[in-house]
């Protein structure tokens, strides 16, 4: 046992700060009786000291010569009385809400706890602290070098969703103790992967620190996408290359730096909607042990509320909780430079008593804040219930999934979409979801795929999900996946069969990057990434999830074809408009922004609408009608593009419109390998569009 005086110290900022000569801690937890802060040496050893001062519900104390990687976590007091939203042990060690670092692990020892960690009806006195991690206490020293946001416009932004760890852990280029960390996503070769791939904008899955939960710990499995956040201003620390205490920290500034330095903005998926502490048969490991009538969702017989379907549901109405979340959403913004975030299961946040209230004291905060404002914003506009399905509800500035997108484009190119209808709201920019409250096209993240279901190419190889591997005997994961495997179930040999599945996946990516909107794409479909058949595999830390990039060389013309896509977006703003068609003019003599086209070669008329055997759509999009404008202010000049999109299993003729749209079209690319390599067609020709293709036509300009 050490000697340590505890000074009085400031309730202000909450968290460990070290100030050069001692560290101040502070902690919330205003129906605590007692509260103590527990040092930890190397060994594990444990010193605990009495934080004396209480001053509006924080307990706060300053100890002299503790300063950065010092090991601590709290024990807090009080009473116990689940009823009422008190769950005080001390024989629990508790995470700091506000810790910047966080080391060790949570460990699950069945001979010890059982299955439930604590019992939710009687107090639990074994010691929790040899099986739970510690806070660090961090000191912001950091060169920035004069790193900036790169502030990539919405309109312009392609988005590439990947796990910190998946994406490079079998990467050749990478030094082998850099895969899968921080450090190996900032390497040269993947930093150089990512740039002439053209995307502008690295979505991470969650990179808060967290744990995994107690029924997969037991079976021997782990968390391994992350959406089980325990420390919201902590970088996980199994991402860390080093054995640093905190140094996960740097090395997280490190990436930021890197990428920004290379022009790309960071985006991190957050999970501010439930705590890994779960269900109250959970581990108290932070919230629970402080103040759980505060921190979490009750309801009126004071048993948790869950609609987050992970047995817990976080208060972000509730002040303290609200302020933990504003905090920590400015602490990544500023001190960590990050340049957004997508919200997991965001109308959870947006809960103020039972219902989703989208004026609630979380959205008003972000509204007004100063900081965020300026911070991408994205909405996954759902939670675990029906009435938490808020697809085009969220109001401006942010952004949404469009899981609408998804499901009809997948639809379309399985031809069980029922005709044409939908599919041009969604490659248009969905106007029926945002237009009516004043946002714009890139509202709409539109996606096909992401981390939660089928890869692009285990979409066009596999009908029904092959989840056996989750320990689950294929019960968990949708069974909703609008999925085709084109003739045979999982991989084959079958060269017809290989094409097919190949161009599908062409298709997949012309629409998904040509379409109106912000286009998000999952990591590795570009490469024919596979997991199996496997539409859940966040327990997956293997083969399954990770990316290969020495596999199969079959596979490898779909990454060019999506890079040309990427270029031929970012290069001519027709491509990615930003506002709505209104199928107009912009000047006098001028073509219409946007002409929908039948096959015959005449414009769609209102009965084409509705023609559920309709399969097959042209999209003539005018650049010399677009909004854009150059740097001082004169209208853009843009080539003008036509885009044929056919899902039907026959070939189909296509008739050219007339010469007043253009004399003549050059192949810029096609699904189809044959008519890539055609040559320029006249206006008003007919030539032949293969079966389940799409073609891009650059319109020639008259001589």
């Amino acid at each position: 046992m050490i000697s340590i005086p505890v000074w009085p110290g400031r309730h202000t900022p909450l968290g460990a700060h070290f100030d050069g000569e001692a560290t101040n801690f502070a902690v919330w937890s205003p129906d605590a009786t007692g509260v103590a802060v527990c040092l930890f040496d190397e060994g594990g050893a444990e010193t605990s000291l009495e934080l004396t001062e209480h001053a509006l519900g924080v307990w706060h104390g300053r100890l002299p010569g503790v300063g950065g990687g010092q090991r601590y976590g709290y024990r807090a007091d009080g009473p116990w009385d689940p009823g009422q939203g008190h769950r005080f042990n001390p024989a629990k060690l508790l995470l700091d809400p506000y810790a910047r670092a966080i080391t060790g692990e949570f460990t699950f020892n069945p001979a010890v706890f059982g299955y439930d960690f604590d019992s939710p009806g009687s107090k639990d006195e074994r010691d929790s602290a040899p099986f739970v991690p510690r806070s660090v206490v961090v000191t912001n020293q950091f060169d920035w070098e004069g790193d900036s946001h790169p502030r990539v416009a919405l309109s312009d932004t392609v988005i590439y969703e990947l796990h910190v760890k998946g994406f490079t852990r079998l990467h050749p280029d990478v030094p082998e103790h850099q895969r899968g960390t921080f450090a190996g996503l900032a390497q040269p070769a993947v930093l150089d992967y990512l740039v002439d791939l053209g995307v502008s904008s690295i979505e991470l899955l969650p990179v808060h620190q967290f744990v995994s939960e107690p029924g997969l710990l037991q079976s021997g499995r782990t968390n391994y996408w992350g959406y089980n956040s325990i420390g919201f201003f902590a970088p996980h620390s199994g991402y860390a290359s080093g054995d640093t205490v905190g140094g996960q920290v740097t090395e997280f500034k490190e990436l930021v730096k890197a990428l920004h330095s290379r022009g790309l903005e960071v985006i991190l998926d957050v999970v501010y909607n439930h705590s890994a502490e779960g269900a109250p048969t959970g581990p108290t490991l932070s919230f629970r042990g402080l103040d759980d009538r505060g921190y979490y969702r009750h309801d009126a017989r004071g048993n948790y509320a869950d609609v987050t379907g992970v047995g817990n549901t976080l208060s972000v109405s509730q002040p303290q909780m609200l302020t933990l979340v504003m905090d920590s959403l400015r602490y990544w913004a500023t001190e960590m430079h990050v340049d957004g975030f997508r919200f997991d299961l965001a109308p959870a946040l947006a809960r103020d008593g039972a219902d989703v209230d989208l004026h609630s004291p979380f959205l008003s905060a972000v509204a007004q804040d100063p900081v965020l404002r300026h911070s991408k914003l994205i909405a996954e506009p759902w939670d675990a219930t029906f009435e938490g399905y808020r697809v085009g509800d969220f109001p401006a500035p942010w952004c949404e999934w469009n899981d609408r997108f998804r499901d009809t484009v997948r639809d379309f190119w399985r031809t069980q979409s029922g005709g044409i209808r939908d599919l041009g709201n969604r490659l248009t920019g969905s106007s029926d979801l945002y237009a009516d409250d004043g946002r714009l096209p890139y509202a709409s993240v539109n996606f096909v795929t992401a981390h939660d279901g089928f890869t692009l190419r285990d979409l066009v190889s596999y009908n029904t999900k092959h989840n056996e591997a989750n320990g689950e005997n294929n019960r968990d994961g949708t069974d909703n996946n609008r999925s085709w495997n084109c003739g045979a179930e999982g991989e084959t040999d079958d060269k017809v069969i290989v094409a097919l599945r190949k161009q599908q996946i062409r298709n997949f990516l012309t629409t998904l990057l040509l379409s109106t909107g912000v286009p998000m794409l999952l990591a590795g479909d570009e490469l024919g990434r596979s997991q199996r058949g496997n539409n859940n595999a966040f327990c997956q830390d293997n083969e399954i999830s990770w990316i290969d990039w020495t596999g199969d060389d079959d596979w490898r013309d779909i990454h060019q074809f999506a890079k040309h896509l990427i270029g031929l977006r970012r290069a001519h703003p027709v491509l990615r408009q930003r506002h709505f068609f209104d199928g107009q003019p912009s000047r006098e003599g001028g073509r219409k922004d946007l002409t929908w086209l039948h096959p015959v070669g005449r414009e769609m008329t209102e009965q084409d609408w509705f023609d559920q055997r309709l399969n097959t759509v042209g999209l003539f999009l005018a650049g010399d009608a677009i909004r854009a404008r150059g740097p001082r202010g004169e209208p853009f000049e843009d080539g003008s593009y036509l885009l044929w999109l056919h899902s039907g299993d026959a070939p189909v003729s296509i008739t050219l419109p007339g010469s007043d749209f253009a004399p003549a079209y050059e192949i810029e690319l096609s699904s189809d390998d044959g008519l890539a390599e055609a040559e320029a067609v006249r206006a008003q020709a007919s030539f032949s569009l293969e079966a389940r293709s799409a073609a891009v036509l650059h319109a020639l300009p008259a001589t």
